[in-house]
């Protein structure tokens, strides 16, 4: 009764399990891709100053759609495990509709293409400092 006994407390409670599933959801690898486009790139890696943001949303990481506090911590990330696994995943071309129905028996199949994918460029922002 000891240790196994307290760790299967909410094993039939579904909304227990389902809050703990959900709460830290993060984007997923076609939304990212979407992203990944130039012009949204463009518009999610200059941002404007939001407070409620970590670093004022300016240090975003676009492969893993995280913000960070300052560009220290974002190059930190980069070297991360977690950010090197979302680049091998992103290499694999998304999902397609017409893939689907290739799969499925309504055409021929062709394996998901590869492409190259690398860590964006970081700008050092430099602050005013005032004397």
């Amino acid at each position: 009764m000891g240790r196994l006994r307290r760790k299967r407390f909410h094993q039939g409670d579904t909304k227990i399990q389902k809050m703990f599933r959900t709460r830290r959801k993060t984007k997923d690898l076609d939304q990212i891709n979407e992203d990944m486009k130039s012009e949204n790139a463009e518009q999610l890696l200059n941002q404007e100053l939001d407070h409620d943001l970590p670093g004022g949303g300016q240090n975003y990481c676009l492969h893993c759609a995280r913000h960070f506090v300052d560009v220290r911590s974002l190059k930190e990330h980069f070297k991360g495990r977690q950010h090197k696994r979302r680049l091998k995943a992103l290499k694999d071309e998304p999902y397609t509709q017409k893939e689907a129905d290739a799969a499925a028996g309504m055409g021929s199949y062709h394996a998901p293409k590869k492409r190259e994918v690398e860590t964006q460029q970081v700008e050092q922002k430099e602050m005013d400092a005032e004397d």
